[in-house]
Parts: structure tokens; C-alpha cells; sequence
């Protein structure tokens, strides 16, 4: 897995205004934005302010215990975020609506609270809601409510935590070749299907095109190429493999990305506002729940920086 300084090395040419500058020029005018040039010029310190603003937060979460990092990271990941929505919204924030977090959680804890049943509800405006739509083309008002337990699910990198505690896998690793995918043979059984329903549940869940050789290899057409960014229905993770849900709920989409902001978001209220059960959790060792936090903060620092830096790197290629 490449360290911290490498995933922020991708960042560094965001330090030039003139850059910058070009850059959403050329972002805007990809997009037949009007106004291209003002609007970039406009926007050009702002955005360097929220990447270097978001890159702090993760500098200081680098150095930080445990207990206080879901705070560092959440606000270091949605200063990124506003830095992305820049490079498609000019305009940002145009009203109020946006400025939101859109997301909330259960006030008050229950007794046996537990973080991996516990869920968010997902609200009708705010940043969640704007960011998912504008930046992923993803309507995250299809959900209700998330539990947390299906959220750490669709991070391929808390899978080997899964199989040793909840004696599951939440996906397995495919192998991939020029656009072909070879799955397991236990992919049907994984998933109580018979073959010709798994087929139509994989196109009604992908987001390329692709067909089925008889031995349930998937093809993607010539044009289609999995990504970090796009990979529906499989999971990305940080060694460059692709992994498959072996539940039908994962493949219900949620982009990582929204999967990491909902995390950190209960998390970071939990860590402020719940201090009796947050610190108990990190000295009683009394549930399942620590090793999968513990897990996920080691992921989410450096795994949301280089997602969010491939998703700037495409107005830069394109």
C-alpha cells in the first residue's frame, strides 16, 4: 500500500495558481460551462485553500490517537470534497441547502449500543446529497437509512477483519485480463442464484456493458474499462484488485466515497458527544466493535486522499 507523503504527491501541482487556474478553465470548458475564464479565475484560490485546508486535517489525523482522528479525518475529507465539487459547480456553495451535512444519527445511545448495527439516515439536502449527485452522478436519496455493519461490507480492505470475526466474507477478489473477468465457481452458491438470475442481477447492477461466456466469465465491451471511480457492482481495493459482493444487498451500490463520509460522520459525532462510550470502547476492549473502527481509520486516511486525487486527475487526462 503506498504511504502518506506518495498519495499527497499527487497533489502538489494544485500548489500553482496558474495551474489551478488553467486547470478549471479547462474543466469548465469540457462541461460548456459559461463564463469559463472568470469563473475559473474566481475559483482558483479557493479551491487550493480547500485541498490545502483537507491535507492538514490529514496530516494532523497522521499524528493523532485513535479517539480524536474521526474528527480530523471527516473535516479533512470534506474540504477535498469541496475542492472536487468546484471543479463541476463553479458556483459553490450557491445556497445554504448544501452547507449541511446532510446526514444525522440516533441522538441518544441506546443500552448495548453496538457501532456496527447502528445506522445513519440520509436527508434530503445538504453536502452528502449535492456532492454524491454532482461529482458521481449518484442519487444517494435511494437510501434510507445505512448501518454501519453494511458500510465497512463494501470496503474490500476490511474483508480479512470480517473473515475472522463474523467468519464471512463480504467479497472475494477477481481475477482480471483485458476486460475479462474470471469468477469463482462459487459465485452462484455465494449468492443463492441459479445462472441465468445471477446474469441479470450483474447488468441490472453494473455500470458498463458487458456479456456472459458460458462459463460465467464477464466480457465488458471494448469501451468500458473498470476504474476505481466506476467499478459497480465490484469493490476496489488499494492493491489494484477487484473484489465481488458475495451478498445480493452489496450490490445496491453506494460509491466508496459516500461509504467513508457516512462512516467518519458518526464516528466524529460519536467521538464528540457520546465521550463516556467512545472512551470505554478504547480501554474495556469489550466488543467487536474497536478492531473494525481501529481497521477503518488505518484504511480511510490514506484510501479517501488517492480516491479523491484520481477523481481531480480526470479533468487533467480528459
Amino acid at each position: 500500500m503506498q504511504n502518506e507523503s506518495h498519495v499527497w504527491r499527487s497533489f502538489t501541482s494544485f500548489q500553482s495558481t496558474s495551474f489551478v487556474q488553467t486547470f478549471l478553465y479547462e474543466a469548465y470548458t469540457q462541461q460548456s460551462i459559461q463564463n469559463a475564464d472568470v469563473k475559473s479565475y474566481d475559483n482558483c484560490y479557493a479551491f487550493i485553500y480547500y485541498l490545502e485546508h483537507g491535507k492538514k486535517y490529514y496530516q494532523l489525523a497522521q499524528m493523532a490517537p485513535n479517539e480524536i482522528k474521526p474528527m480530523l479525518l471527516f473535516y479533512g475529507m470534506v474540504q477535498l470534497i469541496k475542492a472536487c465539487i468546484l471543479t463541476v459547480d463553479p458556483d459553490y456553495p450557491a445556497t445554504t441547502a448544501v452547507l449541511a451535512h446532510g446526514v444525522s444519527t440516533r441522538k441518544r445511545k441506546k443500552q448495548n449500543y453496538s457501532f456496527l448495527q447502528d445506522e445513519v439516515k440520509i436527508q434530503k439536502d445538504g453536502l452528502l446529497r449535492h456532492f454524491a449527485r454532482s461529482l458521481f452522478s449518484f442519487n444517494i436519496l435511494r437510501f434510507d437509512r445505512l448501518s454501519m455493519e453494511s458500510l465497512f461490507a463494501r470496503i474490500p480492505e476490511m474483508n480479512l477483519l470480517f473473515a475472522y470475526i463474523n467468519k464471512n466474507e463480504p467479497s472475494k477478489s477477481v481475477k482480471i485480463n483485458d476486460n475479462i473477468i474470471y469468477l469463482q465457481a462459487t459465485v452462484l452458491d455465494d449468492l443463492n442464484m441459479t445462472r441465468r438470475r445471477f446474469r441479470e442481477f450483474f447488468h441490472d447492477n453494473s455500470v458498463h456493458a458487458c456479456s456472459f461466456e458460458e462459463n460465467d466469465t464477464v466480457i465488458f465491451h471494448e469501451d468500458a474499462q473498470l476504474t476505481p471511480l466506476q467499478c459497480a457492482p465490484f469493490f476496489f481495493h488499494r492493491n489494484g484488485q477487484y473484489y465481488l459482493p458475495t451478498k445480493r444487498d452489496l450490490f445496491h451500490y453506494v460509491h466508496e466515497i459516500i461509504v467513508h463520509y457516512l462512516i467518519l460522520y458518526n464516528l466524529s459525532m460519536i467521538c464528540r458527544y457520546e465521550t463516556e462510550w467512545w472512551n470505554d470502547l478504547f480501554h474495556t476492549f469489550s466488543s467487536n466493535d474497536l478492531p473494525f473502527i481501529q481497521q477503518f481509520l488505518s484504511v480511510t486516511i490514506e484510501k479517501v486522499p488517492f480516491l479523491l486525487s484520481l477523481y481531480l486527475q480526470r479533468w487533467v487526462n480528459e
